[in-house]
């Protein structure tokens, strides 16, 4: 699937006439509005609610994301009071004016950790239609390999389209997540065809390349220990763009024949799928 990301600054008001609303908002399939929890936001839960009310009659369907931003430098219980506070004055506004039930979704994200990607993560797989399929056969691998958390990651972004149906542990997902810049980076080093590559070094070429060129030759496969969790961790390419990724429970390694093959089952499903969804477009 292809998407497209369209960034409005806030002193944009989109909702002026002069603007074509069909044109913006005629095939967004989600609004992610970003208020700063570090500033006064009054302001902005206004402007939201306004943009929640003119849009509902014609595009009842947009999935409206609230991104809490900045929430680093605050205390959990702050961060609670804050996400409560917001989530009250939108949903008394919205009722005040006769919407009940919009599709609203709050998320408190930072740039500081990961949970701006999960947050984001969240925010796609709604707009994935085969969601459901992929979700049953990391399900089925998980409860076949004993598997504790499988991601399906998408390489570039780390954000993960789908996962199997355990509670999201955020500690899991950022090892996960910092697994594969490794693989990447041993990739770089050791997963191109040396041959041509030795050839454009001698000529002058850099080593260093773009970090598309570096998926496109991960072709990866690895399974690692960590020493503080004593539990493996396997990666394994789906195809250049995403990355089955997997925590595995401690002793795992002895039944790795087995694993390797379920997995290898599974990325073929996940294959079919996207192929299936190709012929579908």
């Amino acid at each position: 699937m292809d998407f497209q990301v369209w960034d409005f600054p806030g002193q944009v008001d989109f909702m002026d006439p002069s603007f074509d609303l069909d044109a913006i908002f005629g095939e967004i399939g989600a609004l992610i509005w970003v208020i700063d929890a570090q500033d006064d936001y009054l302001e902005a839960i206004n402007r939201l609610n306004s943009t929640i009310l003119n849009l509902q009659p014609s595009y009842p369907n947009i999935n409206i994301e609230v991104f809490i931003h900045k929430v680093d430098g605050l205390s959990d219980d702050y961060k609670l009071d804050i996400q409560r506070d917001i989530m009250q004055r939108i949903q008394d506004e919205l009722s005040d004016h006769g919407v009940e039930n919009a599709p609203i979704n709050f998320h408190l994200t930072s740039i500081y950790n990961h949970s701006i990607f999960e947050a984001f993560s969240k925010v796609i797989q709604k707009l994935i239609p085969h969601l459901p399929t992929l979700e049953a056969l990391l399900n089925d691998l998980c409860r076949s390999c004993r598997f504790e958390k499988a991601y399906l990651f998408d390489v570039l972004s780390k954000i993960y389209i789908a996962t199997d149906s355990s509670p999201v542990d955020m500690p899991s997902y950022e090892i996960c997540s910092d697994y594969i810049d490794v693989i990447v980076d041993v990739s770089e080093i050791y997963g191109y065809p040396r041959s041509q590559e030795y050839v454009e070094t001698l000529e002058g070429e850099p080593w260093n390349k773009k970090l598309e060129d570096q998926v496109a030759c991960l072709d990866a496969e690895s399974a690692i220990v960590l020493t503080d969790m004593k539990r493996p961790i396997m990666l394994r390419e789906v195809n250049k763009y995403l990355a089955l990724v997997a925590i595995m429970r401690e002793g795992s390694f002895e039944k790795m024949p087995l694993v390797t093959m379920n997995v290898e089952t599974v990325v073929e499903g996940l294959t079919k799928v996207f192929e299936i969804t190709k012929m579908r477009k």
